[in-house]
């Protein structure tokens, strides 16, 4: 299995993280962020016990290969 890295945040200070990376094989992103460990949010969320919640800037969706398509898309 290859992973394909699509970007890391432009704004990182370290730049290390956060990154997003596509796992083509399985038609799937891995998302490397900060971990959640704020009670009163992870309470606003219904998280089974097999997943977890990291958090990504808002400004990384431009990474997301169905929002660059989006974007590419001429105007109807």
């Amino acid at each position: 299995m290859t992973l394909r890295r699509l970007g890391k945040d432009p704004e990182s200070p370290s730049g290390g993280s956060p990154t997003i990376y596509l796992d083509e094989e399985k038609d799937s992103y891995l998302v490397q962020g900060w971990k959640v460990e704020d009670a009163e949010r992870l309470g606003q969320l219904d998280i089974p016990g097999h997943e977890s919640v990291v958090e990504i800037p808002r400004r990384m969706v431009q990474f997301f290969l169905e929002v660059k398509r989006d974007d590419e898309a001429p105007d109807v």
